[in-house]
C-alpha cells in the first residue's frame, strides 16, 4: 500500500466513487430512474493536475448533464462561489480547448450542484444558496438594485442526516447506510465513548445489521483513518467557533473558525495526511497549508 493511501479520500468519496452507486445516488436525489445502460462518467478534478482546487464528486451523466457534488458537515455559505471555480475545471477537462475558438456552438452537458449536509447544528430539509447572494451592491453607481445580474450559480442543500430527506435514503441504500453509520457514531459519542470506541461500535453495529456491510469488510482500518482526520477538524472547529461567538463580535467569529481550521490541518498533517486531503476538509487555501505543513 502507497504511503498516506488512507487518507486520499474521506469516508463520503470513497462510498461514492463508482458509476453505478453516482447513478443511484443522483437517481434518489432527482427522484427519477436513469437508465442502467446510461453512461457515468466520474470526472472529479484530479489532485495530481489541480492540487490547488480538489473536489468532492464530479460526473457526467450521458454527455447531457455534469453534477457536482460536495459533503460537508458544516455549511459554507461561500459554496456556489467555490463551485464555480470548480465547474470552470471540469469543463476545461471535458471540452478540448482549441473547440472555444470555434463560430460554431459548442454543445457542453448542463450543470448541477448540490452539498449533501450531516452536520450538527439544525438546518432544514433543503435550502438553496445563490451566487448572487454574496454580489456587491452597485447602486451608488447608478445600477438598480432589481437590475437582471449576468452569473448566477445555485447549489441545492440536502441534509442528508438520518430521520430526514427519508425518500432519498429510502431510494439510494448507499447514502442511507451512511448516515444511519454517522448517527451511530454520534450516538456513541454521546454515551460517552471515546472515538476509536465510538468509531469501532459504529462499524460493528453496521457489520451487524447488514449496513454497508462490504464496504465495512473490506475497508474497516482505512476508515477509521479518515474518521480521525475528519473528525478532528469537526472539533476544532465547533471549539473555536463556540469561543468566537461567545466574544459577541463578527470577526471573533471568523478567526475562530480559521484558527479551529489551521489547529486541524496542523494536527491531520502531523498524523500523515495529505495536503490535497486537508484541503479537502478544511477549505483552507493550499499555499496556507504548505506554509504550516513547513513549519
Amino acid at each position: 500500500m502507497a504511503e498516506n493511501r488512507k487518507y486520499k479520500d474521506s469516508v463520503f468519496s470513497s462510498l461514492f466513487s463508482s458509476p453505478e452507486v453516482l447513478r443511484d445516488l443522483y437517481s434518489a436525489i432527482k427522484g427519477i430512474s436513469l437508465p442502467p445502460d446510461v453512461p457515468v462518467t466520474i470526472n472529479t478534478l484530479d489532485k495530481a493536475l489541480y492540487m490547488d482546487m480538489v473536489n468532492d464528486i464530479s460526473f457526467e451523466i450521458g454527455g447531457k448533464v455534469v453534477v457536482l457534488i460536495e459533503h460537508q458537515s458544516t455549511i459554507n455559505e461561500n459554496m456556489p462561489l467555490r463551485l464555480l471555480m470548480y465547474i470552470g475545471r471540469v469543463y476545461e477537462k471535458i471540452v478540448r480547448k482549441e473547440s472555444i475558438y470555434k463560430t460554431r456552438l459548442v454543445p457542453i452537458p448542463r450543470p448541477e450542484f448540490y452539498v449533501l449536509y450531516n452536520g450538527t447544528a439544525d438546518f432544514p430539509a433543503e435550502k438553496t444558496l445563490r451566487l448572487s447572494d454574496a454580489f456587491e451592491g452597485a447602486e451608488g453607481f447608478g445600477l438598480q438594485g432589481n437590475d437582471r445580474c449576468s452569473l448566477e450559480l445555485e447549489v441545492k442543500v440536502l441534509n442528508i442526516n438520518q430521520g430526514v430527506n427519508r425518500e432519498i435514503a429510502e431510494k439510494c441504500r448507499t447514502l442511507g447506510g451512511y448516515s444511519t453509520f454517522v448517527a451511530k457514531i454520534r450516538e456513541y459519542e454521546k454515551l460517552g465513548a471515546g472515538k476509536e470506541e465510538a468509531f469501532r461500535g459504529a462499524i460493528e453495529y453496521c457489520l451487524e445489521h447488514g449496513v454497508l456491510k462490504e464496504f465495512f469488510e473490506k475497508n474497516s482500518s482505512e476508515v477509521i483513518n479518515m474518521l480521525y482526520a475528519e473528525w478532528n477538524i469537526d472539533d476544532y472547529g465547533a471549539v473555536r467557533f463556540e469561543e468566537g461567538r461567545e466574544e459577541g463580535r463578527g470577526e471573533g467569529r471568523e478567526e475562530g473558525l480559521m484558527a479551529g481550521r489551521e489547529e486541524a490541518a496542523r494536527k491531520a498533517l502531523v498524523e500523515g495526511a495529505t495536503m490535497e486531503f486537508v484541503q479537502r476538509i478544511t477549505g483552507l487555501d493550499i499555499e496556507i497549508i504548505k506554509a504550516l505543513k513547513e513549519k
